[in-house]
C-alpha cells in the first residue's frame, strides 16, 4: 500500500521537526509538485525548505495549548515561569545588545565601502569595468581580494558581505513569534551559535523547549531552543535597508538624552 504523500510529510515534520504543519498548506504545496515522479523522501525535504520560508501564523496548525506561548507571557509582573513544551516561534527582529551602536553602523558602512573585515585582515571588494579589469582593490597589510561578480552580481557579493562583516557575538536580543502571532522579547542568556546578526535571517524559525521566562522576558539557552533556519524574503530585506537608520535614530535618541 502506497503512502499518502500528505500525512507522510505531515507526520515526517511534526516528528523530526516538531513543525505542526497545516494540512491546508500541505495541500497547497503538493498542488506544485511532481509527486507522480520525484521520490517522497525529496518532495519531503522540498516542503521543509518550503515552510521554513513561510510565515508560521498561517503555515502551522496549532492542536495544543503547549504549542504555542501563553497570551500574558509578557507580563513582567509574573517573576519566573518555565513554558512547558514545544513552541515553533519565528524570528521578527534580532539586535546586538554586547556592542554600541556606534560600532554596528561603522560595521555597516564598512560593507558600504566594499570592506569586509575578518579578525585583522581588511577584504576589500574587487570591482571589474566592462573589459574586466579591476578598477579597485585595497592596499595595507594582508589584504586579500575578491571578485564580487563571482557567482553572482555585485549585490549579492555585497549581501554577503554584509553578513559576514555584521555577524557579532552579542548577547542578543530578539523579538519572537508563536503560530498564533504571539510576541515576546528573547534574550541570550548563554550563547546559542546559531544566533547572530548576519547568522539568522528574519522571519528564520526557531523550536523552544520548556523555555524559562523572567519578567517577561524569555531566555535563550542552547539546551532550550533549537534554530531551524529559513527566513521570510521581504521581511529580512526590510529589516537589512532599514537598519542603519534604525540604529543612527538610537544614537540620536542618546545624544538628545545626555543632552537635557
Amino acid at each position: 500500500m502506497s503512502t499518502d504523500p500528505q500525512t507522510h510529510i505531515s507526520n515526517h515534520l511534526l516528528a523530526t521537526k516538531s513543525l505542526p504543519v497545516s494540512r491546508a498548506w500541505v495541500s497547497q504545496f503538493l498542488s506544485k509538485q511532481r509527486v507522480a515522479t520525484t521520490p517522497l523522501s525529496a518532495v519531503t525535504q522540498t516542503a521543509l525548505f518550503r515552510l521554513l520560508a513561510s510565515d508560521f501564523t498561517t503555515s502551522l496548525s496549532i492542536t495544543a495549548q503547549s504549542q504555542v506561548f501563553p497570551t500574558d507571557i509578557s507580563d513582567p509582573a509574573a517573576k519566573e515561569r518555565r513554558v512547558s513544551g514545544q513552541v515553533p516561534v519565528q524570528v521578527l527582529d534580532i539586535e546586538d545588545i554586547g556592542s554600541s551602536l556606534w560600532s554596528q553602523v561603522e560595521a555597516i558602512e564598512k560593507v558600504e565601502r566594499g570592506e569586509e573585515t575578518r579578525g585583522r585582515e581588511i577584504i576589500r571588494t574587487v570591482m571589474r569595468d566592462e573589459a574586466g579589469d579591476v578598477t579597485a582593490a585595497g592596499d595595507g597589510n594582508n589584504d586579500n581580494f575578491t571578485n564580487a561578480s563571482r557567482g553572482g552580481n555585485d549585490n549579492t557579493a555585497g549581501a554577503r558581505n554584509t553578513a559576514s562583516t555584521s555577524a557579532s557575538g552579542g548577547p542578543h536580543r530578539l523579538v519572537l513569534q508563536d503560530a498564533k502571532g504571539t510576541r515576546v522579547v528573547a534574550i541570550e542568556l548563554k550563547p546559542v551559535g546559531e544566533i547572530g546578526i548576519g547568522k539568522l535571517s528574519i522571519g528564520a524559525k526557531m523550536v523552544l523547549r520548556n523555555a524559562t521566562v523572567a519578567r517577561g522576558i524569555l531566555l535563550l539557552e542552547p539546551d532550550n531552543v533549537s534554530v531551524l533556519g529559513g527566513k521570510i524574503e521581504a521581511m529580512d530585506r526590510e529589516w537589512k535597508t532599514g537598519r542603519k537608520a534604525r540604529l543612527l535614530a538610537r544614537l540620536e535618541e542618546q545624544g538628545a538624552g545626555q543632552a537635557t
